[in-house]
């Protein structure tokens, strides 16, 4: 994932707006004086050419207000997690219509078949024919970015069914709260039978 970071923007050049063939010694631009005025006279323009170029000055950190200053990352944190552990409480519940809206608007649901990368309009359709379904989350990992604006996750559940399975994704920060704009729900498979359950896959896709 590629992770923001601050960056200062350069401030735009400066031009001095004049015919090319201008000469800055010349009496329409500086004075017909004498040498040690045309000096005097040049070296003020050239301070007033570089205060106007000069970027404007910070903005003091006291009038900076809320909006700038950093996250507290261990709160933001302990809100992502609350957000996954209320999507599982509200999963086993078969409460969807405050469960999808831990989702953003474009997330993307991915099931353990292949062929499950739903929208949020599909996964809504899915689930109306259920009842709800139960994982218990053993183990959880949240990282966030610098900004504490995009979260990722990876967690270990248990489902009866199922046994042990995988859930991974992504949240991001709105004005409303941390949403989940990725989940990825997968079911490891020991290495010594891997072999033998991709041949029992290839063997049922007709491969």
């Amino acid at each position: 994932m590629h992770l923001r970071s601050h960056s200062s923007a350069s401030p735009p050049p400066c031009p001095i707006d004049r015919p090319a063939d201008t000469d800055l010694s010349s009496p329409g631009l500086l004075s017909s004086s004498p040498l040690r005025r045309s000096r005097v006279g040049l070296t003020s323009l050239i301070l007033i050419v570089a205060g106007a170029c000069a970027p404007p000055a910070a903005e003091p950190a006291s009038e900076r207000g809320a909006q700038g200053q950093a996250p507290d990352v261990d709160v933001e944190r302990t809100a992502v997690d609350a957000v996954l552990t209320d999507l599982h409480t509200l999963a086993s519940a078969g409460d969807f219509e405050r469960y999808f809206q831990l989702f953003t608007e474009d997330a993307v649901f991915m099931g353990t078949d292949a062929t499950e990368r739903w929208s949020v309009d599909d996964f809504r359709g899915y689930a109306a024919a259920s009842d709800g379904w139960t994982y218990q989350m053993t183990e959880r990992h949240i990282f966030l970015d610098d900004d504490a604006d995009t979260a990722w996750f990876d967690e270990r559940l248990e489902n009866a069914n199922y046994g042990e399975t995988r859930g991974t994704g992504v949240l991001v920060r709105t004005p409303d709260g941390w949403k989940i704009a990725q989940y990825n729900l997968t079911i490891p498979i020991p290495n010594d039978l891997a072999r033998e359950f991709v041949g029992r896959i290839r063997e049922y896709e007709g491969r």
